[in-house]
């Protein structure tokens, strides 16, 4: 007889089937009845915009997870191409987002993400983006290639090469910070900066913790329980993840503190994420 899936201390679902795998989050039938019709309106204008050239399009985020919040959440979307993007389909989804953006006041903002089918399905990204698709990304139309997938454990290779490029993000952050001069430029990298430094917490010890979670909070308290004296501030993160606002000492604290801190421990624990010809615009 199979084990039941793993719970941790509060008796919450650790996010893994009960043979220790990590089961595929998000579905449609969890969209929340708000933003059905920004599902479908993507759905149908995809096919518009990119036809044939589209291979799949999936769906990730807290909208097919049900957790999305009317006039707070954004659309998250991930395509995958027959052929490697060119920078006309760049174009097209972004004026695709912007025009869902105008559109429906139910969302706040589009994120799309866009790659060849052979790349989600290369080796150097089996553990990375391939993971992300198999596990985080709800299909939404085309051919499902979490079929052509393994499964995933939540082990130090799967850490090591979602999120061991920490110190790369940093001289980007670095770069851009200066960059944002107005409070919503600011406020928009203090949520992305904070929400990847969340993920990378709690992927520093997602082997130990065993299982897998998208909850920031969740996130940050698994992390809390390995590493107390840095726990304040990555549950600090967790919040700005979700209610930003756009103190550039936030945006210092993390790229002359927490993330330094951070990139070296991660790097000391789980290693480097292996080399990729393009570094991938990883959510």
């Amino acid at each position: 007889m199979d084990s039941a899936p793993p719970h941790d201390g509060h008796g919450q679902d650790k996010g893994l089937d009960a043979h220790g795998y990590i089961r595929r989050e998000g579905a449609l039938g969890l969209v929340p009845d708000a933003f059905r019709p920004v599902v479908e309106a993507v759905r149908e204008r995809l096919s518009d915009v990119l036809g044939a050239r589209m291979s799949s399009a999936y769906l990730y985020g807290s909208i097919p997870r049900g957790t999305a919040r009317v006039g707070r959440s954004d659309l998250d979307l991930l395509i995958a191409l027959r052929e490697e993007p060119t920078g006309a389909d760049h174009d097209d989804v972004r004026a695709l987002g912007d025009a869902l953006d105008a559109e429906f006041r139910q969302i706040d903002g589009v994120g799309t993400l866009l790659f060849s089918r052979a790349r989600l399905l290369s080796e150097p990204e089996t553990y990375d983006l391939g993971w992300f698709v198999a596990c985080l990304c709800t299909p939404l139309t085309g051919e499902d290639l979490a079929e052509r997938l393994p499964r995933y454990r939540p082990d130090s290779r799967l850490a090591r090469e979602t999120n061991g490029d920490l110190a790369l993000h940093l001289a980007r952050w670095r770069t851009r910070i200066p960059e944002a001069v107005t409070e919503e430029a600011r406020r928009a990298l203090v949520r992305g900066v904070s929400r990847h430094l969340v993920r990378t917490g709690f992927t520093l010890v997602m082997p130990r913790w065993n299982g897998w979670t998208s909850d920031l909070a969740r996130m940050a308290e698994a992390f809390a329980a390995y590493y107390p004296g840095r726990a304040d501030q990555l549950r600090a993160a967790a919040v700005l993840g979700r209610e930003p606002h756009g103190d550039p000492a936030v945006l210092r604290s993390y790229v002359d503190d927490l993330g330094p801190w951070l990139a070296d421990e991660y790097a000391r624990v789980h290693g480097l994420k292996a080399p990729r010809p393009v570094t991938p615009p990883h959510p």
